[in-house]
């Protein structure tokens, strides 16, 4: 078992956001879009370096992606910027129609997502958001685990031409992957090879899969740890050769059950390569107003649930 350490806590956003200034300052056609929430997603250093790059949509996130798709026509490479929950639901039918079906280049950043949250309640959370954004042609939709992971992924967004979703956070958790790491998209990141168990993870549950490893590895058990951080395209021979060897697998997710990480990798595994799996995830349901910390513990996104949703699957071999 590979031990990873964390000496901080850093919000997923702050990452986005310093990244966000590093290419307003290394790229001319880097510009920003936010919908009235510019320190909320960090988006205030690019606004004040660069006022004539970046425009301030108010609360008005169906024009904002309009205007993003108009400037990516016109060559630059826009990062709109809102909470998740605005960032797709709200704004679906024009993400379909003018960037996704126009494969235009933007990239759809977006903060907040997931039931970490918290107490803004179900109105402003949103665990279907990785569904709604999969499901569309040409979109590629990515989700990184910590900070140094998101700063790395918006570097490698704005190299990439085409559309993305970028998810990321509001809580301040473990900061552990290398601060030097190249982020590939597409590509997933194994963690710590085992032998007994698959245990699969994106964003902010990747933390809390090593630590259920670490708990595993005291009960003899040897959990394969792999971070998967691009949702689409899913990185298929990683899952499946893990898998092969494994024998089982356990997802896990901060978001519905439908439309999510595992739902990808039970398709694959149906298609290609039957195995005993569970799936670390919320259960068709919408969240409400509670500290993130609860919230997780109620709604079964915690390790004590990796660990026996592994037991369940290695029990099913």
């Amino acid at each position: 078992m590979t031990h990873y350490t964390s000496t901080e806590q850093k919000d997923t956003r702050s990452g986005f956001g310093a990244a966000l200034l590093q290419l307003g300052r290394s790229n001319p056609d880097v510009v920003a879009l936010c919908a009235d929430l510019t320190g909320s997603l960090k988006m205030d250093a690019f606004a004040k370096e660069f006022p004539e790059r970046f425009y301030q949509a108010g609360i008005a996130e169906a024009n904002m992606i309009g205007v993003a798709a108009g400037l990516a026509i016109g060559g630059k490479i826009p990062f709109t910027g809102t909470f998740a929950n605005f960032s797709t639901a709200r704004v679906y039918d024009q993400i379909r129609q003018s960037i996704a079906y126009s494969n235009t280049n933007v990239k759809i950043c977006a903060s907040h997502a997931g039931i970490t949250l918290g107490e803004d309640g179900a109105t402003h959370q949103t665990m279907e958001d990785l569904g709604l954004m999969k499901m569309l042609p040409n979109l590629t939709v990515i989700n990184p685990c910590d900070y140094n992971q998101t700063f790395a992924a918006t570097l490698a967004i704005a190299e990439y031409k085409g559309p993305v979703y970028l998810r990321f956070g509001r809580p301040k958790v473990p900061n552990f992957m290398p601060a030097d790491q190249v982020f590939e998209i597409g590509k997933a990141i194994m963690l710590s090879p085992g032998s007994d168990v698959t245990i699969i993870a994106t964003g902010h549950m990747v933390w809390m899969a090593i630590q259920a490893g670490i708990i595993l590895q005291e009960k003899g058990i040897s959990a394969e740890i792999i971070n998967i951080h691009t949702i689409k395209p899913l990185d298929t021979q990683a899952v499946l050769t893990s898998v092969k060897k494994t024998g089982c697998v356990v997802t896990a997710e901060e978001h519905l059950m439908n439309g999510g990480l595992g739902d990808s990798i039970a398709q694959l595994l149906a298609l290609q390569l039957p195995a005993p799996m569970e799936m670390v995830a919320v259960d068709d349901k919408f969240g409400e107003s509670a500290t993130p910390e609860e919230l997780m513990v109620k709604y079964g996104l915690d390790i004590p649930h990796i660990v026996e949703a592994a037991l369940k699957a290695i029990s099913r071999k």
